[in-house]
């Protein structure tokens, strides 16, 4: 075996020029976190207002300043050594492992869920020094028909599974037929629901009838959290992306997602410094934390590092966790396992040693 020339990793995750800035903290089995050693109160759902018509038409976006802002995310500050191999770790228990493929079989999602349970090899979690600490991902996402199989894989876990709703990925099919879904899978055992809304209501200012699409949604998914997805490669411009942010939270939603995955552009800084910013402006006018999903298009540690910069410079620690941060992830494992074998062996592996990722 290759002599180890890694530090064990400490579970503070930041450098130690920002140590006074995020408090230390560690992952804990439900998802939440331990800061100094007791326990983070838990997030409360967020039961939406009234739909504030003046506010939404009122909002606007400076797009040059929002891409001039995006632009520095990953240059004005790094993680590195110990302290990105910490970050990265944390990136993980925040992933909902996703597998959204037309040929996806029962036996493909058992494995993803293995992957879920134990998404790090556990030799070099003990190089790391991280094998009292239980990372696991936040969530495994799969299709309506599937929920059952995750759901028996990932008995015990404590992992909840989430099911893609409402007609994804275009969300075209009849209203009563995308509701009825999100009440099935909720039947079938889902904790959390991911809906597509109908992108032509915000395409044509129609705030009304999305904030009653979302609400019914909300209505339907019970207990289970909701993600509205916003595909927002399909929504034209920053200020529809902004304005659909905002009816959404309004309408209840538990998270605001950025894509399907199957747009031609899918989550991307810009797009979401302004989605982000309109969970902070909702915090500050209702006191409610709503959470944030970039998805689709994250395929690389770098990546994943860069997102979680933002959200600690736009948001705070506190969305540095599963309840109120996930990655919508199926490649970027990989390339954060491949990261964390480079910084214990100092080489890079190839994938088939990291299976499923």
């Amino acid at each position: 075996m290759a002599t180890v020339r890694a530090k064990r990793i400490e579970t503070d995750t930041t450098d130690p020029a920002e140590r006074s800035e995020l408090p230390t903290a560690r992952v804990t089995g439900d998802g939440a976190v331990l800061e100094h050693g007791k326990k983070a109160d838990v997030v409360e759902r967020n039961p939406g207002t009234a739909l504030e018509l003046d506010r939404v038409r009122g909002i606007q976006v400076n797009r040059s300043a929002v891409e001039r802002r995006a632009a520095t995310i990953g240059t004005r500050r790094t993680v590195k050594k110990e302290w990105q191999a910490a970050w990265l770790l944390r990136a993980i228990t925040l992933m909902d492992l996703t597998t959204l493929a037309g040929d996806d079989t029962p036996g493909n999602v058992r494995r993803l869920c293995a992957k879920a349970r134990h998404p790090v090899r556990s030799d070099l979690l003990a190089e790391l020094g991280a094998s009292e600490l239980p990372i696991r991902t936040a969530a495994v996402c799969v299709y309506h028909a599937l929920v059952p199989t995750a759901v028996e894989a990932l008995e015990g876990s404590g992992i909840p599974v989430a099911a893609v709703s409402t007609g994804f990925p275009a969300g075209l099919s009849p209203f009563k037929q995308r509701r009825e879904e999100i009440r099935a899978s909720v039947a079938a055992g889902a904790k959390e629901i991911d809906i597509v809304i109908t992108r032509a209501r915000v395409l044509n200012g129609e705030w009304e009838a999305l904030y009653d699409e979302v609400r019914a949604f909300r209505e339907a998914s019970g207990d289970a959290h909701m993600k509205a997805i916003l595909a927002t490669g399909e929504l034209a411009t920053l200020r529809n992306i902004a304005r659909a942010s905002a009816v959404c939270m309004m309408a209840g939603a538990d998270f605001i997602k950025t894509s399907t995955g199957k747009e031609s552009e899918n989550a991307v800084l810009p797009v979401g410094l302004v989605m982000a910013r309109a969970i902070r402006d909702y915090y500050e006018r209702t006191g409610q934390k709503v959470g944030f999903k970039p998805a689709g298009g994250i395929r690389t540690a770098k990546q994943s590092l860069e997102w979680l910069m933002l959200m600690k410079e736009e948001l705070g620690t506190e969305w540095l966790r599963p309840k109120l941060f996930r990655f919508g992830a199926s490649s970027l494992l990989g390339d954060i396992e491949r990261q964390l074998e480079h910084y214990v062996t100092g080489r890079y592996s190839a994938a088939h040693r990291h299976p499923m990722a």
